[in-house]
């Protein structure tokens, strides 16, 4: 447990340094606001000419304690040292300044260490705070809305508020850039990228289809007893996981032994259990 906890801010810690790297070396020198707490804070550091680093922290205190009575203070505090690692890394890395001056590689390259940086420290079981607590309290009451999407309907009203404070499209709309890539790596360090397809096979030779499908393909075939509508005849339902590769081969294999089978296929993009993703690590 203790070997646990340790590699747990091993990881929090180089994260928050990756983190912190994305705001003072990319997002923080072009005036981008991706929104979130580091996105108000980098916008009111132009108001009040103060460190960013400082700022993140100040803004955090508050949702720190809202996180304290919702989460309790085991799980705050390892997101009170995620943020004041962020913050004290993000103030020795501002002087360095820009890594590039190619606005555009900025938001790729710090979108991408931004939104990887989060998704790890959330896999450690902390937050970056800010906005992190709020949406991880949000899925709490919405299941259903994946992490990425709820960051990007917050980061949208504050990426707009940006544009308006210094009165610049385009960096709103780079900033925007930035929001974007956060949402969709965020939801491939959390969800991976599982893409399977999810298949679901009627067929009269169900045995003879599915007896090829363990054999040919090594893959896991379950068999639900169904009712005809119409006919009123007993029939079995087949339903199978399979990566996208594979799926031409089942179809293949349906064919071959049943070309009147019904077949409906359709994309699964987050799968639990084996092969997969293991159905008891935390959802977030």
């Amino acid at each position: 447990m203790k070997k646990q906890i340790f590699k747990n801010y091993v990881m929090i810690t180089i994260m928050a340094l990756l983190n912190a790297a994305a705001i003072s070396l990319f997002i923080d020198p072009h005036n981008l606001a991706p929104g979130g707490v580091t996105g108000i804070a980098i916008i009111i550091s132009r108001i009040l000419q103060v460190e960013t680093g400082t700022l993140i922290f100040a803004l955090n205190i508050p949702i720190l304690l809202f996180s304290i009575w919702q989460f309790g203070i085991r799980f705050t505090i390892s997101t009170i040292y995620a943020t004041a690692m962020i913050s004290i890394f993000t103030n020795l890395l501002a002087p360095l300044g820009p890594a590039t001056d190619d606005i555009l590689l900025a938001v790729l390259a710090g979108g991408v260490l931004y939104a990887v940086s989060i998704g790890f420290i959330m896999k450690s079981g902390a937050t970056t705070g800010g906005m992190d607590i709020i949406v991880k309290w949000l899925r709490l009451k919405l299941p259903y809305l994946k992490t990425g999407m709820l960051f990007f309907i917050t980061d949208v009203i504050i990426i707009s508020a940006s544009g308006i404070v210094f009165r610049n499209l385009d960096v709103a709309l780079y900033a925007g850039i930035i929001a974007v890539v956060n949402s969709f790596m965020l939801d491939i360090v959390l969800y991976g990228k599982d893409e399977a397809k999810l298949q679901y096979i009627i067929s009269d030779k169900a045995d003879e289809i599915t007896d090829r499908l363990l054999k040919e393909l090594d893959i896991g075939v379950t068999q639900i007893e169904g009712r005809g509508a119409f006919s009123g005849r007993e029939k079995k339902v087949l339903m199978c996981v399979v990566k996208k590769p594979v799926s031409p081969q089942v179809e293949n294999i349906v064919k071959e032994e049943d070309a009147e089978a019904f077949m409906v296929i359709t994309s699964a993009t987050e799968i639990f259990g084996e092969g997969y993703k293991s159905y008891f690590g935390e959802r977030y």
